[in-house]
């Protein structure tokens, strides 16, 4: 496994298994075979349901704690949202079963963002959290938190895929320390993605799948991805990318996919704003 070295230098897989739409019933066995196929990240959120499923099967892995990479998310909170934050951290951590996050990230870009940042600030300088850092964060609002705060957050996981490829922001997060982790990096298949010639084609050059091709892609842009699967054989397919190598020709002729725009949802959209701003978790 290769790592990243985030900007506090704590060192983060660029490969992990992530659990978002699996259902909770079916989670606990999907996390214990994706621990077995050599995934040591693994990434919840509280919105998804499953953080209680991650952690028994953390439990029964019988994996040291200190080899285990877990970030879970912060829903958007009521006022006060510095104290609901470290309240919703304590629900989160109980329900994993863990002493410490290794990643707590901000999963919208909503509500009182500051006072949710200071009290994820407290909880990285308790050593509580790891690492902080934020998702579905677009330019201006990562740039704004950086500028006004003390801590820069050390992860942005956004969507990221190669027909949404933010090359542009990569760079941008670059200069700023900030390392870029993608969620959606399969696009759901949308737009016939696993079908797609230019990357069967590439595929079949290496004897790989075009979800291989993709991860490639993604970690040899240096970008940290966390497909997710329910089927043990796709697990271990996924994980097995680091034994070829992309070309410059390859990597260029995949960035002409690249259509600049969501497939999912645009946080800058105010129906978007409105629904996501509303929505509170059970619990």
């Amino acid at each position: 496994m290769q790592n990243v070295t985030l900007n506090n230098g704590v060192e983060m897989p660029i490969l992990g298994f992530g659990v978002y739409q699996i259902p909770a019933d079916q989670t606990e066995q999907a996390v214990s075979e994706a621990l077995a196929a050599g995934y040591r990240l693994l990434d919840t959120a509280a919105a998804y349901g499953n953080e209680e499923a991650v952690g028994r099967a953390i439990k029964s892995s019988g994996i040291p704690r200190e080899d285990l990479f877990v970030t879970t998310k912060l829903w958007i909170q009521d006022a006060p949202a510095q104290d609901n934050t470290k309240r919703a951290f304590e629900t989160s951590l109980n329900k994993l079963g863990l002493d410490y996050l290794d990643l707590y990230l901000m999963h919208q870009p909503y509500g009182d963002v500051y006072g949710q940042w200071r009290a994820m600030e407290d909880l990285n300088r308790e050593g509580r959290a790891k690492a902080i850092g934020v998702a579905n964060f677009y330019p201006d609002r990562l740039l704004d938190l950086i500028i006004n705060n003390e801590i820069t957050p050390q992860v942005n996981q956004i969507e990221t895929h190669p027909f949404f490829q933010r090359a542009d922001y990569q760079e941008l997060m670059r200069e700023n320390n900030v390392q870029i982790q993608s969620w959606g990096g399969f696009a759901e298949g949308k737009n016939d993605l696993f079908t797609n010639p230019l990357l069967a084609d590439i595929g079949e050059k290496y004897g790989k799948s075009v979800a291989q091709v993709v991860l490639r892609w993604l970690t040899q842009r240096g970008v940290v991805a966390i497909p997710k699967s329910v089927r043990a054989e796709r697990m271990a397919e996924n994980f097995d990318i680091f034994d070829f190598e992309l070309t410059d020709d390859q990597m260029a002729a995949i960035a002409t996919l690249d259509t600049g725009t969501s497939l999912f949802f645009d946080h800058h959209d105010p129906e978007i704003v409105a629904w996501l701003s509303k929505r509170r978790l059970d619990g």
